[in-house]
């Protein structure tokens, strides 16, 4: 009997927060200091200029919130007003970390310097996953990408059976060509091969 009552109780939150994000992202467009036009985004000590399009913007939802707790190299937990949502790093997977897998504490570590206890921004196309996390992309207080970030030191691969993203491919890529993180390991073991 209590199955039912955790399904339906998902599904309340589900509804609550997708009714939140609709609320806060009709309030920013209402309110262009909010939200400017074009912002600055710093990636590898280089400023990249994001502009979207007049279709993006109607599927992109931007979110503001605090990183109260880090679950894994992939997975985090961030506080929407007074709402704990649990995040989705999105185009990546990190190494497990129940199971011990290599560099799964490691990546947990990495993404903590990267986010904990920050007034993040996530960009979400507002959809979740089979374990109801959002799945999103963080920004962190500095605008660093925290996404690519943990591909770039090698904390995680390019998840392509989820994301076209060919940017996290080339980050990936040069990551195993210096053997940066997991990269340092002779065979390392995505963890969808480990799951």
């Amino acid at each position: 009997m209590r199955k039912p009552k955790i399904e339906l109780s998902k599904s309340i939150v589900i509804v609550i927060l997708l009714a939140l994000i609709s609320i806060s992202w009709s309030n920013m467009q209402n309110n262009s200091k909010q939200l400017p036009e074009n912002f600055t985004l710093k990636y590898q000590e280089k400023e990249k200029l994001v502009e979207f399009s007049e279709s993006d913007t109607n599927k992109l939802k931007l979110l503001k919130g605090k990183i109260i707790r880090i679950l894994d190299g992939d997975t985090v937990e961030m506080l929407y007003g007074q709402l704990p949502i649990k995040l989705r790093l999105e185009h990546i997977d990190a190494p497990e970390k129940r199971g011990k897998q290599p560099f799964g504490n490691r990546a947990k570590i990495a993404i903590s310097d990267l986010c904990f206890g920050q007034m993040v921004n996530i960009i979400s196309d507002g959809k979740f996953d089979r374990n109801g996390r959002l799945i999103g992309v963080i920004f962190n207080k500095d605008s660093l990408n925290v996404n690519k970030e943990m591909v770039r030191l090698g904390m995680a691969w390019h998840f392509k059976k989820y994301s076209d993203d060919m940017s996290y491919d080339l980050l990936e890529r040069e990551a195993r060509t210096a053997k940066v993180g997991l990269w340092r390991d002779p065979h390392p073991i995505a963890p969808w091969d480990y799951r």
